[in-house]
């Protein structure tokens, strides 16, 4: 596995790189499609993007859990968590990268 890690910028470059568009305005549009993306989640919608996976919004209501050292019992607020789900796809393409 390497430790190369994708950032807005590689996502700006490959844009600049396939479709032609200057480094500014990749860098815009790059912004703009994460923008979309975290806004649409943030009001509550889900995403989904073909051959690729799910992002979803979950509520998840309070409950009581428990310090494992000292095992006394904990109040978990109510909050919303973020999941993503691959997709078919993109669950077979990981599993053949990652054969040798």
């Amino acid at each position: 596995m390497t430790d190369k890690t994708l950032t807005r910028m590689d996502l700006a470059d490959a844009v600049h790189n396939e479709v032609g568009l200057s480094r500014n305005d990749s860098a815009d549009l790059v912004e703009s499609v994460l923008t979309h993306i975290s806004d649409s989640l943030v009001a509550g919608d889900t995403v989904k993007i073909s051959s690729f996976g799910t992002f979803a919004v979950r509520d998840k209501a309070a409950r009581i859990g428990r310090n494992p050292k000292t095992g006394e019992e904990v109040p978990i607020h109510p909050r919303r968590v973020l999941t993503f789900r691959p997709s078919h796809l993109m669950k077979d393409r990981v599993a053949t990268g990652n054969k040798t």
